[in-house]
Order: structure tokens, then sequence, then C-alpha cells
């Protein structure tokens, strides 16, 4: 898949019950380009996952229906899979290993820290990229070799 103006936007999904949670990270990314989509269920961001090309996605620890690892398994369904990143006010090693095992990107604590948001999602957004344009390259290497 070429780079296209959609691929090249760094448009992430926050979902999260706590409005807080929606705002904070609008005042991290306020600044840039950065799409910042919101949800409050599970239910909302599949439905948005459908509907955007989202690159990362920000899920809170505790969702209400649903959880996290729900998620995660709906995102391996799709044909470019965002970056998820578990976010938690008890962000302990327990659940940073949990989530890394079952495949998320990261665990972000909360309240956020700026600093951490910005790397954690600019690094999930590079390994997101380079998922979807490993096709064409290995393509071109294909062409290139026959």
């Amino acid at each position: 898949m070429p780079p296209t103006k959609s691929t090249q936007i760094l448009r992430f999904l926050s979902v999260s019950p706590f409005p807080e949670d929606h705002l904070s990270l609008q005042s991290v990314v306020g600044h840039s380009k950065w799409v910042l989509v919101k949800a409050d269920r599970l239910p909302t961001a599949l439905g948005l996952l459908g509907e955007h090309d989202i690159s990362v996605v920000l899920c809170e620890r505790d969702l209400m229906p649903g959880t996290w690892t729900e998620l995660l398994e709906n995102i391996r369904d799709l044909s470019h899979p965002p970056s998820l990143i578990v976010t938690s006010r008890l962000a302990d090693e327990r659940l940073w290993v949990e989530a890394l095992n079952l495949g998320a990107w990261d665990v972000l604590a909360k309240p956020f820290d700026p600093t951490e948001v910005l790397r954690s999602v600019k690094a999930a957004w590079q390994h997101w990229y380079h998922q979807i344009q490993m096709p064409t390259g290995a393509m071109r290497m294909a062409s290139a070799a026959s």
C-alpha cells in the first residue's frame, strides 16, 4: 500500500468512559496536526474503527461494558490493525506484562504525562506505518528480483 495522505496523518482514537481522559489527550496534541477521535464505549469505538483510518488506539483498562482485551481482539481483524496502548490509573508491572504479552503496544499511566503520551503515540504510529508499508516493500523487492 503506497503512502497516502490519510496514512501519513497520525489519527488516533481515545476509548474511555472518562471525559477528562479525552480532554487531557486533546490538550497534549492540540498544538499538532494529529487528529484525536473519541469514544466513551467499546461499541462506539468499534464503529469508529470501521469508519476512520485509525493508526493508534489508547484504551482505558476499565471499560464498561467491554474490556481493552476485547478491543484488541477486534483490532486484529482489521486489514491495517492500529497499535493499541492501554491506559490506567493503576498502570503497574502486572498490567504492563499482560498487555505486552497479549499484543498491546504500550501501557500509559494516568494522569497522562505529556512527554510520555507523545513518545508512546509517535512510536506506536511509526510501528503501524511501517507495518502497512511492509507488503509494498516486499512486492518491490520481489519485482526487482524477477
